[in-house]
């Protein structure tokens, strides 16, 4: 047997999030599959994946109720905006036949973070093929 230096699927993915945070200047993010369990995530110290990924579900679920009732196809993405002006951001696409959510802590009002969450879902959709497909 040959030892191998070769990163896991999931240890990749923790590192795409640790590096979406640090381009970002995000505090936490998370991928979660359609019903909000945690797949991976990355945070400062302080802040808690397992609750943010609940509250992720909370809002998938609610975003999808609301969209049956107005009509619309699906949801790509929801943010949710506190008075101090930071945000959670909740992008959804899929990765071949799986639903997923990449979400984010926006810390301030105008801080950009488009960019850099289409960089990392490309990223997750490429490793997901290699891994998992």
């Amino acid at each position: 047997m040959t030892p191998t230096n070769e990163q896991s699927g999931s240890s990749k993915l923790t590192e795409l999030l640790t590096n979406l945070n640090k381009e970002g200047g995000f505090p936490i993010s998370i991928l979660t599959d359609a019903q909000g369990l945690a797949i991976a995530s990355a945070a400062e110290e302080g802040m808690n994946p397992d609750r943010q990924s609940a509250v992720v579900a909370f809002i998938q679920k609610t975003a999808t109720q609301v969209a049956r009732q107005l009509g619309f196809s699906g949801s790509e993405e929801i943010s949710l905006v506190d008075t101090d002006g930071r945000h959670l951001v909740c992008r959804s696409f899929r990765a071949h036949q799986y639903e997923l959510i990449l979400s984010v802590m926006v810390p301030e009002r105008n801080t950009s973070y488009r960019r850099a969450t289409s960089h990392t879902i490309k990223q997750i959709i490429e490793l997901w093929t290699k891994y998992w497909e």
